[in-house]
């Protein structure tokens, strides 16, 4: 593969649309959106870290391309999906003179992403809108796909849309003044890949660990565009979630959401919640003798030598469990769990006992 520019094609009939991922590619923003979609007035939603980095100049290119142009900047982290921030946006753009034809452009992380979507697919009914993730963890996994939303003070995720993007564009380049802890936290979302879908892809970064860790740009655009690729597979066959395909995707996250709630959003990174959950969603599995030890140990080891952690949080269980009651995949009050029965192949499983999970939550403190 090459380092300078690749094509990820998500199929989904007219909402299909194109993954552009390469080095140096920022700078051609407004053609990448013009491209796709007629833009006479722009709403930039950022984040106040990411504006002065890259938002501030995706704006000025916007207005050089004769865009009209509007820039939100909201505090950085996870606080900032909620409903508060949701009506600030929603006014702020009708201030700006947001219309039906106003195109939604989200330049920041997962949780700008995430909100700025939300935004896109209810102000007006929808406003087509545009990713440009600036972290790993929004690269490969939450700016693919659709699903945009905003947290409930008990629940992540818990209001929100399928609502696809124009257009996705992922300069690598960017990644380079990601902070380290957020760098290794995006991490996790690529190992899941491997975990869920592509033995061979999980060997893969098991060979180039040091590459990774130093950001090699070149493994860096091939392992973007591996998981956008695996994503679309998935989004492509199961876009909202009706035939069971999709919740793979959500491997660790039943763990992962609980961790974030319980320690309060935003202590836990949620690329570090999604490594801890991830292996104790596989020593559930063991325990349930679907997979070997071997699979928690290879995911372990990998995880741990890209710096992530492993160990599950000094929380109450009680509350843990309580969180996992509230979650998505939960039918019927009974807890559904993604594991896996080898590297690269997991399932949708139910009927787990409340026991098994809380045991497997307590062997990784």
């Amino acid at each position: 593969m090459r380092a300078e520019h690749e094509i990820v094609r998500v199929q989904l009939s007219e909402r299909s649309y194109d993954i552009q991922i390469g080095s140096a590619i920022l700078s051609s923003a407004p053609e990448f959106f013009a491209a796709r979609t007629k833009i006479s007035h722009a709403i930039v939603i950022t984040d106040e870290s990411v504006q002065p980095l890259y938002a501030d100049s995706i704006v000025a290119a916007c207005a050089t391309a004769g865009m009209r142009t509007t820039l939100i900047s909201v505090p950085a982290g996870e606080t900032s999906k909620s409903i508060a921030m949701a009506d600030r946006l929603w006014n702020e753009s009708l201030a700006g003179g947001a219309d039906r034809k106003s195109v939604v452009i989200a330049v920041g992380g997962g949780v700008i992403g995430d909100l700025a979507g939300f935004i896109a697919a209810t102000f007006a009914r929808g406003l087509a809108f545009f990713q440009v993730p600036t972290t790993l963890l929004a690269q490969v996994d939450s700016s693919v796909g659709g699903k945009v939303g905003i947290n409930l003070p008990a629940a992540k995720n818990m209001v929100g849309a399928f609502w696809q993007p124009q257009g996705v564009l992922i300069d690598v380049d960017v990644l380079k003044t990601l902070p380290e802890r957020e760098y290794r936290a995006g991490l996790a979302e690529v190992v899941k890949y491997g975990v869920i879908l592509d033995a061979d892809f999980f060997a893969y970064l098991e060979a180039n660990v040091a590459a990774i860790r130093e950001r090699d740009k070149n493994v860096l655009t091939r392992v973007i565009a591996r998981c956008c690729q695996l994503k679309a597979d998935v989004v492509q066959t199961d876009e909202r979630e009706t035939t069971g395909l999709r919740a793979v995707l959500n491997y660790g996250h039943t763990f992962c959401h609980a961790f974030e709630a319980t320690c309060g959003y935003g202590e836990l990174l949620h690329g570090e919640a999604v490594s801890i959950g991830m292996l104790c969603a596989s020593r559930l599995a063991e325990s349930l003798q679907r997979i070997t030890s071997d699979v928690t140990e290879r995911q372990f080891n990998l995880l741990t030598e890209l710096g992530l952690p492993t160990a599950t949080p000094q929380v109450d269980i009680e509350p843990v469990m309580a969180a996992m009651q509230r979650d998505k995949k939960v039918e019927h009050g009974k807890l559904q769990f993604v594991l896996p029965i080898r590297l690269g192949n997991v399932e949708l499983v139910g009927g787990v006992s409340n026991d098994l999970a809380k045991t497997a939550i307590i062997d990784g403190q």
